[in-house]
């Protein structure tokens, strides 16, 4: 959601003359390599779900700090839930940063970065609910071939560890046709993927008396022409209904991948945390889930250290998380997070107790991951090839993206067949490979089947020996089925191919404009 948001700050921008950096050379080529990419204007979306958000804004505001002091006219604006939650405090502790604005007013940032520079001050804005709903603002989307979609902002849930309500406010529901419009649009832009996107998605239509809304909206989404892919997150078990896992088997473009959270396995901590299910229920959904769609991968979160946990409630947590079989699970130490009920109780688990925890749970969750990706060899799957999934993928001749159940897939290419060799036969970003999966590693899979069968037979011993002695991200992962590497053009990957014209595409000699960067900052002692 944070994703998305920064989507739209970067399209409000974008309609009030900016460029981003990376379409501005003589810009990023003064990086000053403190996470500002060059640019003039930085702006640094903020989570505050975990209590090491505020560490990591402000050793960022630091680096930029000292950029700014060599950069005339370079403005910093900090924006998200920290930003809604922290205010004009942010101001005091870093008084170089220019602009602070919330969650519920993104659409007054390019007002707020011309005011802050006309009065040479600070402009803090934050609105205590939505003036404007986000969808209706300008919006610059990363990708060509795939989109975010927002159904509902806001939440209605009181969890007792969970900062996000009383920084999004309540759950507001966009219209159906308002959500299908924008997946239609999208669609005609070139996108074959969407993901509906909401705090609590299956909670959707409640505002507007429809309790079956959520399942009939994927089915709608599932139906709009050119969209192959449908995806959601996240779904709140306790409103979890059988006809959101009908609609999601009976139609085709709905992903069999599932990411719900089960935060803890023990009924007592669920009480505790205020979440409205238990975890029997929770494996419930999951054996209907599998049974029918018994491809489909299922995701969670998981919290360790909730205060009062004890033992035999951590004990209860690995029995679920070894019956759920996740494909894989999104651990977190607890974080108390002020102005959360959990964060005044008395009873805090001592931290070296939570650590420990935690490394039994990841332990535990690392090798199911394993083993769930191992089970997916000799599969075939189709493959929506991504850009930047991959970090190792020049070096290792692969292309990546995700497999329809949303595993992440490295695949070789064909024996001397460049990457960006696009007219020879390399598939985009947004194209779609068919390959067998040779490999399952303990975060991804991968599928060397390119490699394999005849294709194989110019290796010799000597280089099978070699590539035997390489590390598992590195070498070929041969197996004794036929060459597979099948490449399904798409219109998606045409998107991405007129979209990367398009930025090479030198700018009108009149214009001048600003520098935008939303860059991926560095971690905290990176």
């Amino acid at each position: 959601m944070n994703v998305h948001d920064s989507e739209h700050m970067a399209g409000l921008l974008e309609a009030s003359g900016y460029r981003r950096v990376e379409d501005v050379p003589e810009a990023a080529a003064r990086d000053a390599g403190a996470g500002d990419g060059g640019a003039d204007v930085v702006i640094i979306n903020t989570c505050s779900v975990r209590e090491n958000a505020v560490t990591r804004l402000f050793g960022n505001l630091g680096r930029l700090a000292a950029v700014k002091r060599e950069r005339p006219g370079m403005q910093i604006a900090v924006a998200g839930c920290l930003a809604q939650q922290m205010g004009q405090g942010i101001i005091e502790r870093a008084p170089w940063v220019d602009v602070v604005f919330g969650t519920h007013n993104i659409d007054v940032l390019p007002a707020l970065l011309a005011r802050s520079r006309h009065n040479a001050e600070a402009a803090v804005e934050i609105e205590e609910s939505l003036k404007v709903f986000p969808s209706t603002l300008p919006t610059r989307r990363e990708s060509a071939y795939a989109a975010w979609v927002s159904i509902a902002v806001g939440c209605n849930n009181t969890c007792t560890f969970c900062i996000v309500p009383s920084l999004r406010g309540r759950q507001r529901d966009r219209r159906p046709g308002e959500v299908l419009a924008e997946i239609g649009a999208v669609a005609a832009d070139g996108a074959i993927e969407v993901t509906l996107l909401g705090q609590n998605v299956n909670s959707y239509g409640v505002g507007f008396g429809d309790r079956g809304a959520f399942a009939k909206l994927l089915r709608a989404a599932g139906a709009v022409e050119g969209i192959e892919r449908v995806r959601f997150t996240s779904p709140h078990p306790a409103a979890f209904t059988s006809d959101v896992i009908d609609a999601m088997a009976s139609t085709p473009a709905v992903m069999p991948s599932l990411h719900m959270p089960l935060q803890s396995g023990s009924d007592r901590v669920l009480r505790a945390m205020r979440r409205s299910y238990r975890s029997g229920r929770f494996l419930r959904i999951l054996d209907e889930v599998r049974d029918k769609l018994p491809e489909a991968a299922i995701t969670t979160d998981i919290i360790v250290g909730f205060p009062g946990e004890t033992e035999e409630d951590f004990a209860a947590t690995l029995d679920v998380v070894e019956r759920a079989r996740f494909a894989s699970a999104y651990t977190f130490e607890y974080s108390p997070r002020p102005g959360t009920p959990a964060a005044d109780r008395d009873d805090q688990v001592p931290p070296e107790v939570v650590k420990d925890r935690y490394r039994r749970l990841d332990e535990l969750v690392r090798r199911i991951s394993h083993e769930e990706n191992m089970r997916q060899e000799g599969r075939i799957v189709e493959v929506l090839v991504a850009e930047g999934e991959g970090r190792r993928d020049a070096a290792t001749a692969r292309v990546s993206g995700r497999a329809a159940d949303n595993r992440l897939v490295h695949a070789a290419l064909p024996v001397g067949l460049a990457a960006d060799d696009h007219a020879g036969g390399a598939p985009r970003p947004g194209d779609v490979v068919r390959v067998r999966v040779t490999h399952g590693a303990p975060h991804n899979l991968i599928a060397d089947s390119a490699r394999c069968g005849a294709a194989m037979a110019p290796v010799g011993p000597e280089a099978l020996a070699a590539n035997e002695a390489l590390g598992a991200g590195d070498r070929i992962w041969y197996d004794d089925g036929p060459a597979l590497f099948e490449v399904r053009r798409t219109r998606a990957g045409d998107a991405w191919e007129r979209r990367r014209a398009q930025a090479r595409r030198a700018p009108e000699p009149d214009a001048a404009p600003v520098s935008l960067g939303m860059p991926r900052l560095r971690p905290r002692g990176s």
